[in-house]
């Protein structure tokens, strides 16, 4: 069982550990710069054979991962407050054929195509004006994470209701399902890491975070009761022996995951973080 002060949402100690541990969170597990191999090849390659290279070769690697939010500051206040990440940017407003062609003009093929209204498959009305798009852009140490809200636009920005419902359904095991995986730096205790994200969340009312455990629970009692060494799933064996990991729910219901990588497995994306970038270097 947990201790009562272990779990104590309101504890001000854990909510330090928890934003200085978050402030440190990297996504991705092998960057060692703001600036990917592939953008330091293609910015050696003259401009006039840039365009003739391999894809490869013209890109600057992930410039950032996007997540639709039901709720734009709950979303905002856990990426930024609880995590730690830092605001670039925010902008919204957006309607007009241009943004909605650009955003959905397949979904609006589809809609053609089953012969139904677009509306009845989520499919917002940009080009008309009756929804408009909000986005933040919050900085982690190595990728931004953006933050888009649909909205009526009767709906105030940031705290407005969404134009469609969340899915209900959100195992990870369906196709077309995407996460985010935040990187949890070498000396931080993972296992209470996760205990102060969650009572962090609780504290301000973002019941949706919430972690698995790797024993088996039946219940939101029995998951909240397990022992805190079930908070990370520890692999000591095989490929991917040194990676620690645990998947978790986020405010908005989307996917997250957390991970450590030591060992064994941190020297396989190491290497092969290097064997990248001596490739590039050498076309």
């Amino acid at each position: 069982m947990c201790d009562d002060k272990a779990n104590n949402p309101h504890d001000p100690d854990r909510r330090t550990v928890l934003q200085a541990a978050g402030a440190a969170l990297v996504v991705g597990m092998a960057a060692t710069s703001a600036v990917p191999a592939s953008a330091q090849t293609a910015g050696e390659m003259p401009a006039a054979s840039r365009n003739s290279a391999p894809l490869g070769a013209r890109l600057q690697g992930i410039q950032h991962f996007g997540v639709t939010v039901q709720n734009m500051d709950r979303a905002f206040e856990f990426y930024t407050e609880v995590l730690g990440g830092s605001e670039v940017m925010r902008d919204g407003d957006f309607q007009g054929e241009a943004i909605h062609n650009t955003l959905l003009t397949d979904q609006e093929i589809e809609a053609r195509k089953r012969r139904v209204n677009p509306r009845t498959m989520g499919v917002p009305d940009l080009k008309g004006g009756g929804q408009r798009l909000d986005v933040r852009f919050i900085q982690f140490d190595n990728v931004v994470i953006e933050l888009l809200q649909y909205r009526d636009a009767t709906q105030p920005m940031g705290k407005g209701d969404s134009f469609a419902e969340p899915h209900d359904h959100m195992s990870p095991a369906y196709p077309r399902s995407m996460h985010i995986c935040f990187y949890i730096r070498e000396d931080v205790d993972f296992n209470q890491f996760v205990r102060d994200l969650e009572a962090e969340s609780a504290r301000r009312g973002m019941t949706q975070v919430r972690a698995n455990r790797v024993i088996t629970v039946t219940s939101e009692q029995e998951r909240l009761a397990a022992p805190m060494s079930a908070n990370t799933n520890r692999i000591t064996a095989g490929k991917s022996n040194g990676w620690s990991l645990i998947y978790c729910k986020g405010p908005e219901g989307e996917q997250l995951e957390f991970v450590q990588a030591l060992g064994p497995v941190k020297k396989t994306f190491e290497e092969a973080l290097s064997a990248r970038r001596s490739k590039l270097a050498a076309n």
